[in-house]
C-alpha cells in the first residue's frame, strides 16, 4: 500500500497543520511517511499545501506529482490540482469555499461543507479537521483513533478544549466520509 496525498488551500486554513497531523497518525500506525509543506512567502491568506506519503513500505522519494487522493479547501487549490490526481483518486472538497463544478468525470470525489459544519460545532479552525477525518472515513488508511491521538503531539501544550474540538470535528468528517 502506497498512499499519496495533497492537502491544498489558503494560509491560515491549517492545511499544514492537517498534513502534519496525518504524517504523525501513521507514524504511530507504524507507516512509513513523508511529509513535506509548502507555502507562500505571505502566509495567511496565500497558497498552502503539502504533501503526505503513507506506505507498508520504505519511500525512495518524498515528491508527489501524481496524488491518489487530494484535500481541497478552497478553489484556487482546486483549480491548480484537480488536473494532477490520479485516476480513480480519491477527491474531498471544502464545498463551502469551492464554487466551481468538478470537470473530471474519473475521479471520486467527495463533497463536504467543512467550513459551515465547523461553524455550526463552534470553531471555524477546526474546517480543516473536519476535511481530514472524511478523508480518513472514505480511505479507511489510518484508525480515527491515530489521528485523534496525534493531536496532542501537534498541540503540545493546547488547552483541553482546543483538543476537544478538533477531536469533535475529525469525528464529524470520519462520520461524513463514511457514508
Amino acid at each position: 500500500m502506497k498512499e499519496k496525498i495533497i492537502c491544498a488551500g489558503s494560509g491560515g486554513q491549517g492545511i499544514v497543520t492537517m498534513g502534519k497531523v496525518l504524517a504523525w497518525a501513521a507514524l504511530k500506525d507504524e507507516k512509513y511517511v513523508t511529509f513535506i509543506p509548502s507555502y507562500g512567502a505571505e502566509m495567511r491568506g496565500g497558497t498552502a499545501n503539502c504533501s503526505v506519503i503513507i506506505s507498508d513500505s520504505e519511500i525512495a522519494s518524498a515528491l508527489v506529482e501524481i496524488p491518489s487522493s487530494l484535500i481541497i479547501m478552497n478553489s484556487a487549490s482546486l483549480n491548480k490540482f484537480e488536473s494532477r490526481l490520479n485516476k480513480n483518486g480519491l477527491l474531498i472538497i471544502n464545498s463551502s469555499l469551492v464554487d466551481r463544478e468538478i470537470t473530471r468525470k474519473d475521479i471520486q470525489p467527495i463533497f463536504i461543507p467543512a467550513t459551515e459544519i465547523a461553524e455550526e460545532i463552534g470553531n471555524i479552525k477546526t474546517a480543516n479537521m473536519i476535511a481530514l477525518g472524511a478523508y480518513i472515513g472514505k480511505s479507511k488508511i489510518i484508525p480515527l483513533k491515530k489521528l485523534e491521538e496525534s493531536l496532542s503531539n501537534i498541540f503540545p501544550k493546547a488547552k483541553k478544549e482546543i483538543l476537544d474540538i478538533n477531536i469533535q470535528a475529525l469525528r464529524k468528517g470520519e462520520e461524513i466520509g463514511r457514508k
